[in-house]
């Protein structure tokens, strides 16, 4: 969605970037190009009026003007104001001190409010609670039928004694509804209640009815990411109407400019507490302002990708893996290589699990086209080797590959492609977890090499002679460390790049993703 905003934002930063001293005209013309980035990407004008004013006053003051890299500083600036305009902190959910959370979903037809109540039920149950889905929208067609089929699929109870399509009283069922929670000992209610497809007398009234007779801890307003500048008049009226504590964001996997996210929480004064980033269950989560600035200034956003590993992997399976490796690279056979690679899948799409890496922006073409089909092959072709095969692929001869082909529906060529593949990817990953450090990838944090790396650039750097002139050595420290700035400011540091100055994945995982 942040995607043209993105490339914008990059080309704009680019041009600071090699300037010692930043003039005014430079603030004014990087402050163009931002607010033309941020029209263009559909934020409200008073958003943008008021970003480019904290922005410009801030990039023409001391901590600019003295910064060891100009250029740097305006990115931290720009990205510490997106935090700001998108809420600031993290906003939690507020749960009641006795019985049961009352949680009412409020929005427009269309919105998303049915999907995203199971998604919240399912996010819930995951963080240990035990919820219960309530169907008060007895207003459209089978609304109360598809609550049931997203209860059932996210493993959540719900509470929907009245079969809808225009018969039964909404308010009624809200209010039975807590107690039927409280005497099945349900922690949280969220009750999905009727929308419209525009703001009506009729909507409201409903809507205020419903929170009253149930005197919800939260009531959050589901807002449609896709639907532009109306999403703000929407969410102020509802405001006014009904009164929301809380923003929840659908639909911010779509391909639409997205600046109503943008917009809604400096307009509303309502922070975004959640946002659904895709059609299954698990593509919901806490909306976090700083990682989504950091997402769309193309730095990534590793922590969420760190929380999901975590919530995916067990710790003991990964030491017991990492032991395996360290020992030699024929201890790693493909049953692992198939157990890992369904691991990282459970995590939810690849292509989005690489968008949160940072510095992937500038190779984002080549992460879109990556074909999700291609795991499922690689694992089909795996399931079809005998269990001796995947031990030893070093059997498999071209009339073992003709049967493994046969039996996964693929090319022989195919199976000789991934073969190969496996065996570099082993032999890389066995050098990284021996301390070897990633081909290409020098110095990357976690990657191994470290040691071994050091003691190679002591040994190359001895008996090197500083000068002995003190403003001459203070003048070498300040440049080197001007480079370093430069280097981080232009993408990750030690990440490789070609000829063209662009980043490059290493030969190896040329080889590994085919």
């Amino acid at each position: 969605m942040f995607d043209t905003l993105s490339d914008r934002l990059a080309a704009t930063f680019k041009n600071l970037r090699g300037k010692g001293r930043l003039s005014e005209a430079d603030i004014d013309a990087t402050a163009r190009e931002i607010r033309i980035a941020l029209l263009e990407a559909d934020v409200a004008l008073p958003v943008v009026r008021a970003f480019i004013k904290q922005v410009k006053e801030r990039a023409t003051g001391s901590e600019v003007s003295q910064a060891l890299n100009p250029a740097q500083q305006v990115i931290k600036i720009v990205n510490e104001e997106l935090i700001t305009i998108l809420g600031g902190e993290t906003r939690r959910l507020r749960f009641a001190k006795s019985g049961p959370t009352v949680i009412m979903l409020a929005g427009l037809q269309g919105a998303g409010k049915t999907t995203l109540a199971g998604k919240l039920g399912h996010w819930l149950k995951g963080q240990g609670h035990a919820p219960l889905l309530v169907a008060c929208d007895l207003q459209r067609p089978n609304a109360v039928n598809q609550l049931g089929v997203v209860a059932e699929r996210a493993g959540v109870a719900i509470f929907a004694p009245e079969p809808g399509n225009g018969v039964g009283d909404p308010v009624q069922v809200a209010k039975d509804s807590v107690e039927h929670a409280r005497a099945k000992q349900y922690d949280v209610v969220i009750v999905d209640t009727a929308g419209r497809l525009g703001i009506d007398a009729e909507l409201m009234q409903q809507a205020a009815d419903i929170r009253d007779a149930v005197q919800p801890q939260e009531i959050l307003f589901v807002l449609d990411a896709m639907i532009g500048q109306d999403a703000v008049n929407t969410a102020e009226a509802f405001r006014d109407g009904v009164g929301f504590d809380g923003v929840v964001l659908s639909k911010l996997d779509g391909d639409a400019r997205g600046g109503a996210a943008l917009s809604v929480a400096h307009v509303t004064g309502k922070q975004i507490i959640f946002a659904s980033n895709g059609e299954k269950l698990d593509d919901f989560d806490a909306f976090h302002p700083d990682r989504m600035a950091s997402r769309i200034l193309g730095m990534g956003d590793m922590l969420s990708l760190i929380e999901k590993a975590e919530q995916t992997f067990s710790q003991a399976e990964a030491e017991k893996m990492a032991a395996k490796l360290a020992k030699g690279p024929k201890e790693f056979t493909l049953d692992d290589f198939l157990s890992q690679m369904e691991q990282v899948r459970k995590m939810g799409s690849i292509s989005k699990l690489l968008g949160m890496l940072p510095g992937m922006g500038q190779i984002k073409d080549q992460i879109n086209n990556l074909d999700e089909r291609d795991v499922d092959r690689t694992a089909a072709i795996i399931k079809s080797m005998t269990p001796a095969e995947r031990q030893d692929p070093t059997i498999i001869n071209g009339s073992r590959r003709a049967r493994i082909a046969k039996g996964s529906g693929v090319d022989v060529s195919a199976v000789k492609n991934l073969v190969e593949r496996f065996f570099e990817a082993r032999k890389m990953m066995s050098r990284m977890a021996q301390g070897g450090g990633m081909p290409g990838m020098p110095g990357l944090p976690g990657m191994g090499g470290g040691a071994a790396r050091k003691k190679k650039q002591i040994k190359q750097g001895k008996g090197k002679r500083q000068s002995g002139n003190p403003m001459k050595r203070k003048a070498d420290a300040e440049a080197a460390a001007a480079r370093r700035e430069q280097a981080q400011a232009d993408g990750m540091p030690g990440l490789p790049t070609g000829a063209d100055g662009k980043f490059e994945l290493p030969d190896e995982f040329k080889k590994f993703m085919g």
